[in-house]
C-alpha cells in the first residue's frame, strides 16, 4: 500500500445549493485520488430540491459525506458549519475548500502532498474551464497594508491595483497574499486554530476575504501558489458585472462590502467610504425597471453594514427585491 504524502489527512469541504450537475463533476474529480490524498468529502447540501440527497446517498464512496442543512443558510452559513463539522468529525489536518462548481486539477492534490506547507493557508490558481484566468478568484493584497498596491490602486488601478495578474499565474515562485476565495483554498488546523471560522452570517460574498484577512491580522500566512490549479466552471452572471442577477443579491454584496472594507482599510475605513457610496449609488443606471427596489435594497445594505447588523431575515431581502415588502 503507497504511503500517505506529508501533508497529512485532508478533508474537502464542498457548498452546494440545487447544483447537482456541478456537484457530480466536482465530487467524482475529487474523489478520483486515492484516500492518502483526500480522507473524505464533506458535502454540505444547503436544502437543495433537484436530487442532490438522493445522488449523495446512493454514492458508493465510503469517503462521501453528507451534510443536510434544512434551510438554505448560503455559502457562508455553509462553509461555517461544513468547516466546524468536519474539524470536530475528522480531525484533520487540511482542509480543502470549494463551491460545487470547482474541482481541482488531477495532479492537484498529489501535488500539494509532495511538501508539508510552512503556511497556515494555500491558494491555488483558479481558471475557467477554457483555462482562462477566473478574474473573481484572484487572490489579493490589502491595499492599506501595502504602499505600492495602495498607490496603483488609488491612480486608477481599481482591482489591477491590488489583485495578482497573470504574470503571476505564469511565475514559477510562490508569493504571499492576504485575501483569498474560497474556491480551492486550503485551510491548516493552525489557521482554524489561528482565525476560528468564516462569519457564516454574511450569508453570501465576501465570507472568504473576511476570513483571510482575519487569519492575517492574527499572524498568519497565506501563500499563492501557481502550480496548483483548480477549475471553477462558474457561468451565473454576478459580482463584476454591472447588474447583479437575481436582484436580491445586491444587499448582501454591498453590506458586506462595508464589513470587508471596515476589517481591511482600518482608520482609512470613513474617507473609502466617501469615495465608495456615490460609485454605489451611480449603479442604479444599471437596474432599469428596477430602480427603486434597487436603492431600497441598497439603503438596507449600507444601514446595516456600518451597524455590523446581520440579522436582516432572507425572506425580507427577497421581498424588498421584488417591491413587495410592506414595514
Amino acid at each position: 500500500m503507497e504511503q500517505k504524502k506529508n501533508a497529512g489527512r485532508l478533508v474537502a469541504v464542498v457548498v452546494t445549493h440545487n447544483r447537482l450537475s456541478h456537484l457530480k463533476a466536482c465530487v467524482e474529480r475529487l474523489l478520483e485520488s486515492p484516500e492518502h490524498l483526500i480522507y473524505k468529502v464533506l458535502v454540505v447540501d444547503n436544502a437543495s430540491e433537484d436530487g442532490t440527497q438522493a445522488w449523495l446517498s446512493d454514492h458508493a464512496d465510503p469517503r462521501l459525506c453528507n451534510l443536510r442543512i434544512a434551510n438554505n443558510i448560503g455559502g457562508a452559513g455553509g462553509f461555517e458549519t461544513g468547516m466546524r463539522y468536519a474539524m470536530e468529525t475528522f480531525s484533520p489536518d487540511w482542509l480543502l475548500l470549494t463551491d460545487d462548481d470547482g474541482r481541482p486539477y488531477p495532479d492537484t492534490l498529489g501535488a500539494f502532498h509532495q511538501s508539508p506547507p510552512p503556511h497556515q493557508s494555500v491558494a491555488t490558481a483558479v481558471y475557467f474551464p477554457d483555462g482562462t484566468i477566473c478574474d473573481i478568484n484572484r487572490p489579493s493584497r490589502n491595499p492599506f497594508w501595502h504602499m505600492g498596491n495602495f498607490f496603483r490602486t488609488l491612480l486608477g488601478g481599481g482591482r489591477e491595483g491590488f489583485h495578482l495578474n497573470a504574470s503571476d499565474y505564469q511565475s514559477r515562485s510562490p508569493q504571499e497574499v492576504d485575501g483569498a476565495s474560497f474556491v480551492g483554498l486550503f485551510v491548516s488546523r493552525r489557521a482554524v486554530e489561528m482565525a476560528g471560522y468564516p462569519r457564516g452570517d454574511l450569508f453570501i460574498y465576501g465570507d472568504d476575504i473576511l476570513y483571510t484577512l482575519t487569519l492575517r491580522m492574527a499572524g498568519g500566512t497565506i501563500l499563492f501558489d501557481p502550480a496548483l490549479r483548480f477549475e471553477h466552471d462558474h457561468r451565473t452572471k454576478g459580482v463584476g458585472e454591472k447588474r447583479l442577477r437575481p436582484l436580491w443579491k445586491t444587499y448582501y454584496y454591498h453590506r458586506n462590502l462595508l464589513v470587508v472594507y471596515r476589517a481591511a482599510a482600518g482608520v482609512w475605513f470613513w474617507p473609502v467610504l466617501m469615495i465608495i457610496l456615490p460609485r454605489w449609488i451611480a449603479k442604479t443606471l444599471h437596474y432599469p425597471g428596477n430602480r427603486r427596489e434597487f436603492l431600497g435594497l441598497l439603503r438596507c445594505a449600507i444601514r446595516d453594514g456600518l451597524a455590523s447588523d446581520l440579522n436582516r431575515p432572507h425572506s425580507e431581502v427577497v421581498a424588498r427585491s421584488e417591491g413587495r415588502f410592506t414595514a
